[in-house]
């Protein structure tokens, strides 16, 4: 499987966004109302299709569920200890720090859909499709606290208000009680979806500053790690610890190492924290997840 080749429509859309906004007459302000549209209005319907559109099994699937969410509390974990730990607290701003934490434990919903279609058909979409449902509204509440933390606003508040967590939550109500997508909706929700995803990549490249990763490279490097390395291992003992089926691991596996969700740019960028920086963490995942994916899935085999 090609992985670069998976990867690069995402890449090369934030590298499109960097260059409107820096060498065209799209400048800042275009892209500041393009991310209000994503972040209010796209994104929260793509979140809602993308968890209405498939029963969640969760029988069939429990040894997977459980593996899946014992990665990303794992990830939730060690990305909230980063300031905390003696060697790096020191060399860590505690704003980032709360912009990206986001960067460690969130994923790519659409690439870990593409990727276990190709390996497992439809058990692999239903599959993956359990742990989106589940997992999305987790990590969304998970990416907030922090920053709700570090700016000393109220959190229950900032849940009810955030679009995100709103949309995500209904979405994973509205599957439990049964309700589905009539078929004369789909196609609209479907294009809306695409375009959230195309406009939220563009706005994190146009929004990117590679000298903010420069000051701020070893908590870069750590939720990067978390990402791409160590929630990958993670993933792997938790397969051979509830011993999960080939199908089961490849999917798991998958989902440990994707890149992180784009979304994660529009969100700290829109709650106030320093976007720049958070983009440049979405754009060196995206490359990251070339190597990640390939080193995930050996595992597992």
């Amino acid at each position: 499987m090609n992985y670069a080749q998976l990867l690069f429509p995402d890449f090369s859309l934030i590298a499109c966004g960097w260059l409107l906004c820096r060498y065209t007459a799209l400048n800042r302000r275009v892209w500041d109302q393009v991310e209000s549209l994503v972040y209010y209005f796209l994104f929260p319907v793509l979140l809602f299709h993308s968890i209405v559109r498939s029963p969640l099994d969760f029988g069939a699937t429990s040894h997977l569920l459980t593996a899946g969410v014992g990665v990303g509390l794992s990830g939730i974990a060690l990305a909230y200890a980063l300031p905390f730990l003696p060697w790096l607290r020191t060399h860590i701003d505690r704003s980032d720090h709360a912009a990206s934490a986001q960067i460690a434990f969130r994923f790519n919903s659409f690439i870990c859909l593409a990727l276990a279609d190709r390996m497992a058909g439809p058990a692999g979409l239903l599959m993956i499709a359990v742990l989106i449902g589940v997992c999305v509204p987790l990590f969304n509440i998970a990416a907030v606290w922090p920053m709700t933390r570090h700016a000393q606003t109220g959190f229950a508040r900032q849940l009810l208000r955030n679009p995100l967590i709103i949309a995500t939550l209904s979405g994973l109500v509205a599957n439990l009680l049964g309700f589905t997508v009539p078929d004369w909706l789909t196609p609209t929700l479907t294009r809306i979806g695409a375009a959230s995803l195309a406009l939220g990549l563009m706005a994190a490249g146009a929004g990117m500053q590679f000298a903010t990763l420069a000051r701020g490279k070893t908590l870069a490097v750590s939720v990067l790690a978390i990402r791409h390395l160590v929630l990958p291992l993670i993933a792997w003992g938790l397969a051979l610890g509830l011993k999960l089926d080939a199908a089961q691991a490849a999917v798991l596996m998958t989902f440990s190492a994707v890149p992180t969700a784009s979304s994660a740019y529009v969100l700290a960028a829109r709650m106030g924290y320093n976007g720049a920086y958070v983009a440049g963490l979405v754009t060196l995942s995206t490359l990251l997840g070339v190597a990640s994916l390939p080193f995930a899935l050996s595992l597992g085999r």
